[in-house]
């Protein structure tokens, strides 16, 4: 079984892709929806956070867990990996994993940039200078791997955008408050010329159409949510042990801490068809 953590609504955009590309396995998606938006959330409160919707996912059987979360990746996933990981499988002895969000994306654009990356996300993802420490990290690689190829300098450039998820947890894609807010945080972006977008938070693929809009046909922005479909298909291609483990009877579930009507009207339009979530009583 797979588990899918995110802060809120935006994880679904990782779970649709991901189901598209690999429909056999069980999933089980957590939103934490008590306690979104986590971008203006201290790194210990984010840990914290996030290490109990792992407990709870584990619990529930996962054997692999993404962190669909771009701050909590940024923030809690190393602590996660390591401290967190460690202790699990040494009291199950059983082989599980936790993966990010951000690794997957930043490996993707440092191919696809021409040199001039804007990133979009969180006040917390943007702080973390994660994206542009990963960028520079897979492009560093890429110039050791391929000695013989000029790579071109990579310049990173970011830009925190705070009210965007809560108008997409209130289901507010379409107002023309958003689309003026869109333009106050993209211009800076545009004003460098950037040739790719990085989408900072799983959230944005819900109004991705108006991002690119209003980027325009010079700025390539993909959607990174269909970019951590295909690199966990590749994962699992490559640790044919845990793939194994896995439950192939294309089970869905769906948890989150908090439902409001908002976030089941939004979540079912989003993914076009009803949903059963269920509420966690928080302990």
């Amino acid at each position: 079984m797979i588990g899918i953590f995110d802060s809120g609504l935006g994880g679904l955009t990782v779970l649709k892709s991901i189901k598209k590309n690999l429909p056999q396995y069980d999933y089980i998606y957590y939103g934490d929806t008590l306690h979104v938006p986590y971008g203006s959330r201290s790194s210990e409160a984010i840990y914290e956070l996030s290490k109990k919707a792992c407990d709870f996912l584990f619990e529930k059987g996962c054997k692999l867990i993404i962190v669909a979360c771009n701050t909590a990746s940024a923030k809690a996933l190393r602590r996660l990996q390591t401290e967190y990981l460690n202790e699990v499988n040494g009291l199950t002895g059983q082989l599980v994993n936790i993966l990010g969000v951000i690794r997957p994306v930043a490996e993707e654009f440092s191919m696809i940039s021409k040199g001039r990356v804007g990133v979009i996300g969180t006040k917390g993802t943007i702080e973390s200078g994660i994206y542009e420490e990963e960028l520079k990290d897979e492009r560093e690689k890429i110039k050791v791997e391929k000695s013989n190829v000029k790579s071109q300098m990579l310049n990173v450039y970011q830009q925190p955008t705070p009210l965007l998820v809560p108008f997409i947890e209130e289901g507010l894609m379409k107002r023309k408050e958003l689309k003026s807010i869109l333009r106050m945080y993209l211009r800076p972006l545009k004003d460098q010329q950037v040739d790719s977008l990085i989408l900072g938070c799983t959230h944005y693929p819900l109004i991705i159409k108006q991002i690119r809009a209003i980027m325009g046909k010079n700025c390539v922005v993909p959607n990174p949510a269909e970019i951590v479909a295909d690199k966990l298909k590749q994962y699992l291609e490559q640790h044919s042990d845990l793939e194994k483990s896995l439950a192939k009877t294309g089970q869905r579930q769906y948890f989150v801490t908090d439902l409001s009507d908002s976030f089941n009207q939004t979540a079912t339009r989003f993914l076009k068809e009803k949903i059963n979530f269920k509420k966690i009583n928080e302990k």
